[in-house]
């Protein structure tokens, strides 16, 4: 029975540190994501800002060269968001998939720590079992004598 139980703390072990390295992976995913997003938002806040210099380009002076400049900066700009929304689908993409690994191990070390003690809750059921039995033999032998 302590050989069982002695494998049984090795997967426990095993499974915990696998759970670790999830999180880990998970850990390095979120990070990417939030990375990826941040890149975003300031290719959108440098868009914004590449519109308001066009709309001031429209109503003052007009300069043709600077108008068509910023068009291109924009539609640059917009390319590159595309390009950044396809980044952040795939990184959102990836940190869901660690995500559930991550669960999934959880659950299977929770399971095998309550595979654990319910082994652990029938070896002590066996050894008062046995020791129930050991006394009652004695007492039988005693009375007997």
């Amino acid at each position: 029975m302590a050989k069982f139980k002695y494998s049984m703390q090795n997967i426990l072990e095993i499974k915990m540190k696998l759970e670790t390295q999830a999180k880990n992976e998970f850990s390095i995913a979120n990070r990417k994501y939030q990375t990826e997003k941040d890149r975003l938002d300031e290719l959108v806040l440098k868009r914004v800002g590449y519109e308001t210099r066009l709309k001031e380009s429209l109503c003052g002076e007009l300069n043709i060269s600077n108008i068509n400049n910023l068009k291109k900066d924009i539609n640059s700009i917009k390319s590159a968001i595309r390009t950044q929304l396809s980044n952040v689908k795939k990184a959102e993409d990836e940190l869901e998939i660690k995500r559930y690994a991550l669960n999934e191990l959880m659950k299977e070390r929770k399971t095998h720590e309550k595979l654990r003690e319910k082994k652990f809750d029938e070896f002590q059921k066996e050894e008062r079992d046995s020791e129930s039995k050991e006394i009652d033999q004695l007492v039988s032998f005693t009375y007997n004598n």
